[in-house]
């Protein structure tokens, strides 16, 4: 834990850090909740803080704007670490704080509180819930499955995004030009094209860019004219490679397995290829890939292409008989077969309609005529027998096979399932 009302910075300090902005305006990105006029703007101006969980992937800014807010309301600002605090450390921290009440006030900022478990995110809750303290909680994961819900429901919720490449250059610009937390001393060059290629390549994350900037301001020596050039070539031997931003346990990991599937649903093989890149690069399970498109398979494709569950259940049958890195053929054929080939959800809605039928109705018998056993009581009543279809024309003959009849399979006109619905039709 460290208290302090602001931020000091130090030579020694990593560049991200020095950089950190120290007001509102010098935040990047994030107009969606701190432009004009914004309710986050708005309350943190006004200085009528509420308690406040901020989510986003890395180095979108959940330290910085919760560091700015602290500067700007002049409170007491105390920071706690969902990895190394514990509950004595929580307790300590807010009962300092009721014994300091009517004075500047608490917030408590709780980095990766999402790492905190359901006890110690209780422990929160009596101070939160009578103002002791201020909480601003920090997380890269969704608050709706990893922060308790009587602390979300008791704040406001804001997610953060990823910056976007013009918002990465305009950091990268200021830490060249700041002479005292930069570089402005240090006569730098970055040329427009690698300028560029760094501002795309961090996806998003600040802090990574700014330390590519930094490895590549320290580790190239100045040129004959006493300036140091940084060059597409230079920056990209920082960089070493495109930082995927994927985690198994986070949001990146449901959203990309999302657009994957989505892509593959909606008939875009390049798109689901891109996915599925990602997803291995990441180092995502191929099993689990290999698992969604066999649910998609019957799910999305169904009759249109039968075959479609073939190769889908073919793959996974591969994927974990080979494994990586071949399996990655293997995933992208049936990803590019299952994303070309028809689509009907019709057995899909069937099952969905036939379920929801029977658990909010009347569940209906089995009709006699179709139960395994036959017992002739006394008394009881004669029914029909069961006709035996392969016994008929065309291995089918008019019976009824529900009491009530209901409609749950209609095919669809795509692929083979056009050829189910003629038939069908004509019977």
């Amino acid at each position: 834990m460290c208290y302090n009302n602001g931020m000091s910075f130090t030579s020694s300090e990593p560049l991200a850090a020095r950089m950190r902005p120290r007001t509102l305006e010098e935040v990047a990105g994030q107009a969606h909740i701190l432009g004009p006029g914004k309710l986050l703007r708005r309350v943190i101006e006004a200085d009528r803080l509420t308690n406040i969980i901020l989510f986003g992937p890395p180095g979108c800014g959940k330290t910085t704007l919760a560091e700015v807010i602290a500067r700007t309301t002049q409170r007491k600002f105390v920071r706690c670490s969902g990895v190394v605090s514990n509950v004595a450390e929580i307790r300590q921290v807010c009962d300092r704080a009721r014994n300091e009440l009517g004075g500047m006030g608490t917030i408590l900022f709780i980095d990766e509180i999402h790492r905190f478990n359901k006890a110690q995110q209780d422990v929160l809750l009596p101070y939160v819930e009578d103002g002791t303290v201020v909480l601003i909680g920090a997380t890269t994961h969704n608050p709706s499955m990893f922060v308790n819900t009587p602390l979300t429901s008791r704040s406001l919720v804001f997610q953060l995004k990823p910056l976007a490449p013009a918002d990465v250059a305009a950091l990268l610009d200021r830490a060249l030009a700041d002479p005292e937390r930069g570089y402005g001393k240090v006569p730098t060059a970055l040329d427009p094209d690698a300028r560029q290629f760094l501002s795309e390549i961090c996806d998003g994350d600040g802090r990574h860019a700014l330390t590519a900037l930094e490895v590549a301001v320290r580790s190239t020596p100045a040129s004959a004219d006493g300036v140091i050039h940084l060059t597409l070539d230079v920056i990209q031997e920082c960089v070493q490679r495109r930082q995927v931003q994927y985690d198994k346990k986070e949001d990146g990991h449901y959203d990309t397995i999302s657009a994957f599937i989505k892509s593959v649903r909606g008939s875009d093989p390049d798109a689901a290829i891109y996915w599925l890149a990602k997803m291995l690069v990441a180092g995502e399970d191929p099993r689990f890939i290999a698992r969604r498109l066999v649910i998609l398979a019957s799910e999305d494709i169904g009759n249109a292409d039968p075959r479609g569950l073939t190769i889908a259940v073919a793959a996974l049958q591969t994927v974990e008989f080979i494994g990586m890195p071949e399996a990655r053929i293997t995933l992208a054929q049936a990803t590019t077969y299952l994303a070309t080939a028809p689509k009907s959800n019709r057995s899909y809605e069937a099952i969905g309609k036939a379920i929801h039928d029977v658990e909010t109705g009347a569940v209906q018998p089995v009709p006699e005529h179709l139960k395994n056993v036959h017992v002739k009581a006394v008394g009881a009543e004669e029914h029909d027998g069961y006709k035996y279809p392969h016994s008929y024309a065309g291995a089918w003959v008019e019976q009824s096979y529900l009491r009530i009849p209901e409609t749950y399979y209609i095919p669809s006109d795509q692929g083979y399932e056009a050829t189910i619905a003629k038939r069908m039709e004509r019977r």
